[in-house]
């Protein structure tokens, strides 16, 4: 490894911080060197890593004192790329930054002009935005001659037609940003991306991506440009996620202001931290322990999930005048063979046959012969997207 020249090949570190983990990915040129995650920051913190010229796992848990926080941890992932691959040099540092605001519809070199637009932000995405900030922070730190990119969730929507951007609310908030963003856009980036190589076809047509996790969202694409969001001007709004309610009355929200005297504080963490499958079962936001459970109130949150995916399909569809392909991606869409099953059940009127036994066998193509629609299963991969961004950066 130590004997890659960084020169033909360019070393660029990927860091994904989210609220509980960072994921990482360590490049020269196309080649990957070392991925992983730590998880569970500030709980049970563990380091998840692999390297991969040889599958050494380098996987251990780690100590409260290294896991403590962002800062902490990304301690010691460079500790972990110093012994693993030593004598490389970090020529750029690629960063998943959740929202980019208007300004932003392609990845940027990070400036300090560039980080002071991105903290006016954070109130739009606060379970991220803080953390990918603390990621560039950390690794400009660390890495003082490498330059940061940050490339963003809501550039992919930036095309949206306006209809599909704004809100029925006053023109000024518009002008001042309250619209529609959409997020997951590195997601479906490289999901429509990948759909250009391999199946041409599926890109120019009417395509519906779902990305289904913890966090979750739906997206209608047509000749590779997004055209609507299930999100909007914030990562709550759409599909019910792990911990996030989606989509939601505003009148809830001055019910909960005036009749329970709650606080913005006090709605903002319930709305994206007590809310959504892990609100609804009282057990988890982890859909493979919900099914597990067998409770009746598991089951209904897994039936809520299932039918506000099939609701939200059905409104994709309609943006897209009818449907040709869908692909599923994202922790529960990649894994999730119930899930799958649950949604696609009962949707011939759209042209959706499954076929269960290639579902159960979680190959690519899982709609049976006779189906009208392609249903395919595609791993996402965000940090890929990341790298391919830095690398065009920096030349």
């Amino acid at each position: 490894m130590s004997g890659l020249s960084s020169e033909r090949n360019p070393v660029i570190l990927v860091l994904n911080a989210g609220s509980s983990s960072i994921k990482f990915d360590l490049y020269a040129g196309q080649s990957e060197l070392v991925r992983g995650q730590i998880e569970g920051l500030g709980a049970s913190p563990r380091l998840k890593a692999t390297r991969l010229e040889d599958g050494q796992d380098l996987s251990r848990p780690l100590s409260h004192e290294e896991g403590h926080d962002h800062k902490t941890a990304l301690g010691v992932l460079l500790a972990l790329i110093a012994e693993t691959v030593p004598g490389l040099e970090v020529s750029a540092v690629g960063h998943r930054v959740v929202h980019g605001g208007i300004a932003h519809d392609a990845p940027v070199i990070v400036t300090d002009e560039v980080m002071a637009a991105l903290e006016k932000l954070v109130p739009l995405a606060p379970l991220h935005q803080p953390h990918n900030l603390a990621g560039i922070r950390a690794a400009s730190a660390a890495f003082p001659s490498a330059v940061q990119v940050a490339c963003f969730d809501t550039a992919f929507h930036r095309a949206h037609p306006w209809v599909n951007d704004t809100f029925a609310l006053p023109r000024t908030l518009y002008d001042e940003g309250v619209r529609r963003y959409g997020f997951h856009g590195l997601s479906y980036e490289y999901i429509t991306e990948h759909l250009r190589q391999t199946r041409p076809q599926a890109v120019v047509g009417r395509l519906v991506v779902a990305h289904l996790g913890n966090g979750a969202s739906m997206c209608a694409i047509n000749n590779g440009r997004s055209i609507g969001s299930t999100m909007g001007f914030t990562a709550l709004d759409g599909l019910p996620m792990g911990t996030r309610c989606g989509q939601l009355d505003p009148g809830v929200v001055l019910y909960l202001m005036a009749e329970k005297g709650m606080d913005a504080a006090a709605i903002s963490d319930l709305l994206y931290k007590q809310s959504g499958l892990k609100g609804l079962s009282g057990l988890s936001q982890d859909m493979r322990e919900l099914e597990a459970a067998g409770t009746a109130e598991a089951r209904q949150a897994i039936e809520y999930f299932v039918f506000r995916v099939k609701r939200e399909l059905g409104a994709m569809a309609a943006i897209l005048s009818g449907l040709d392909t869908l692909v599923f991606t994202g922790g529960i869409g990649e894994n999730g063979v119930s899930v799958r099953s649950a949604v696609c059940r009962d949707l011939g009127w759209l042209g959706v046959e499954l076929d269960e036994a290639r579902n159960a066998a979680r190959e690519t193509v899982i709609s049976a012969d006779s189906s009208r629609v392609a249903v395919l299963v595609i791993p996402t991969n965000e940090e890929e997207m990341i790298r391919r961004h830095t690398a065009t950066l920096i030349g």
